[in-house]
């Protein structure tokens, strides 16, 4: 932790002040001082051997302009220096308390800060003081505690459940050569379907490392390659992949695939309609439906798949973002890694767009992204 150097702000904020405090004193002083000779010269002359007498002692009457010029000079010498050392003085205390009092917040945001950790990040500073600059920086900084706490939590919650997901597939692969390795019979048969199972969960394990590596690099990250695009030809390609598995599963299919320009990285859009069709297809129920529509606004374009399936709760449907959440279940289907809604939610936010969700009456799921026409 870096040591602080010289002094604090609190205490050169009151040496400034009580410096130019003293500053303008002493030149109220001098003017004082010049103005009182200048007056006390401008008495008249008096005739010469005339007594005077000033303050109790007899002065020649020539020099009587010159002895009430340094007595006047005297006296605001000497009530000056009093009120000099008493307004300084003052001022240095004023300025200590009033900048005690109004760096108090400060010194809870360090305070504060210092406290903080992973376990801690709940305190707030909570300051209750004038709204001014000070209260805007401790609204801000319990702000950005706020997003931070959020944040640990998200990774802590996420880390858990990826932890969990991995174990699964090894946990597999591990029962399977050690049920094969202890059989010291084991022929040819078994050996292959130790390695058909094995082969599995590695490609399961593999399919959730690289859906993990493209949540992470595309999560609050913003979009590398900027590409004009028809998503209407971006869902077709992606189609082509998994219109095999809805073809076995006799999944009727409607394509309402009008020109959809948008600009962005095509291989995560790409990404992005791959994710929903394959969510449409894995979630569906045999002999089910499936909706696609395209569309070209003037300042969105538009992506939609519906698709029916089980029926989903309509206050679940947000959880279906979150990371490892399928079909409003946490970590129980056989297939997929869970990821594809929450890679979906993060690679349309990359590209400033926005992606919502909505349970179709019967069973089945709707979703709708929308994409910006131009950067």
């Amino acid at each position: 932790m870096a040591v602080r150097r010289g002094p604090g702000l609190r205490t050169r904020i009151t040496l400034l002040a009580t410096a130019l405090v003293a500053a303008v004193s002493l030149l109220l002083l001098w003017l004082a001082w010049v103005l009182a000779g200048r007056v006390a010269a401008g008495v008249p002359a008096l005739p010469p051997g005339t007594p005077v007498r000033v303050r109790g002692v007899d002065v020649d009457s020539a020099k009587l302009a010159e002895v009430l010029a340094d007595d006047a000079r005297r006296s605001v010498l000497i009530a000056g220096s009093i009120a000099f050392v008493c307004v300084v003085g003052a001022t240095a205390l004023l300025a200590w308390m009033l900048t005690g009092r109004v760096l108090h917040p400060l010194r809870e945001v360090t305070a504060t800060a210092h406290r903080l950790s992973v376990e801690s990040l709940g305190e707030r500073i909570e300051h209750r003081g004038p709204r001014d600059e000070v209260a805007e920086l401790a609204d801000t900084f319990d702000a950005m505690l706020a997003r931070l706490q959020a944040a640990f939590e998200s990774q802590r919650h996420f880390v858990a459940n990826a932890s969990h997901e991995l174990r699964t597939p090894l946990s597999v692969i591990r029962t399977e050569l050690d049920v094969t390795l202890a059989d010291p019979n084991a022929d040819e048969a078994e050996l292959r379907r130790m390695a058909e199972v094995v082969r599995a969960a590695t490609l399961r394990a593999g399919q959730l490392v690289e859906a993990l590596l493209l949540l992470a690099r595309t999560d609050g990250a913003g979009v590398g390659v900027a590409e004009s695009m028809d998503l209407a030809a971006v869902v077709a390609g992606a189609w082509r992949s998994v219109r095999a598995d809805a073809e076995r599963r006799s999944l009727s299919t409607t394509f309402h695939d009008a020109p959809a320009h948008t600009i962005g990285d095509p291989a995560l859009l790409e990404r992005v309609a791959g994710n929903l069709l394959e969510n449409a297809v894995r979630h569906n129920v045999d002999g089910g439906w499936i909706d696609v529509r395209t569309e070209n606004g003037p300042q969105w374009t538009v992506l939609r798949v519906s698709s029916s399936g089980a029926e989903i709760a309509p206050e679940r449907v947000a959880e279906l973002f979150e990371p490892f959440r399928r079909g409003g279940v946490d970590r129980t289907a056989q297939s997929g890694t869970g990821l594809g809604l929450s890679i979906v939610r993060a690679i349309v936010m990359a590209h400033r767009g926005t992606v919502v969700a909505q349970a179709v009456p019967g069973g089945g799921l709707a979703v709708t992204v929308q994409l910006p026409v131009s950067p």
